[in-house]
């Protein structure tokens, strides 16, 4: 987690694993995944995801009340972005190892990728 030996407060370590526990939820990482090309209304993210109109705004409110997404109204439209791009670098390397992972997988069990 970090380079040095400091010890992390539980206070911070808890922190941590709210974040990870933020991103667990599939429907999340979706709709991040959604906002990664842009600001994106609720109704563009219904579309995308195939979800709900509820659940998409239950997601949006807890990614925005974690401070991972940003609302910006415009007219009686509410547009939504990311509020911090560097969850893109921790899903690019959790992603990069599962995808290795998957491919050493698929080749020992003699399956296409």
């Amino acid at each position: 987690m970090t380079e040095n030996n400091d010890v992390m407060p539980d206070e911070m370590l808890e922190l941590i694993a709210q974040r990870f526990r933020l991103l667990s939820d599939p429907m999340r990482l979706k709709i991040l995944h959604q906002l990664q090309s842009g600001e994106k209304s609720v109704t563009e993210l219904v579309n995308n995801t195939g979800a709900s109109q509820p659940n998409v705004s239950k997601h949006l409110s807890t990614l925005r009340t974690h401070g991972l997404v940003k609302r910006r109204q415009q007219g009686n439209m509410a547009l939504f972005s990311i509020a911090a791009p560097f969850i893109f670098d921790v899903c690019e390397i959790v992603c990069d190892s599962m995808k290795t992972e998957w491919e050493q997988r698929s080749s020992l069990l003699g399956q296409p990728n």
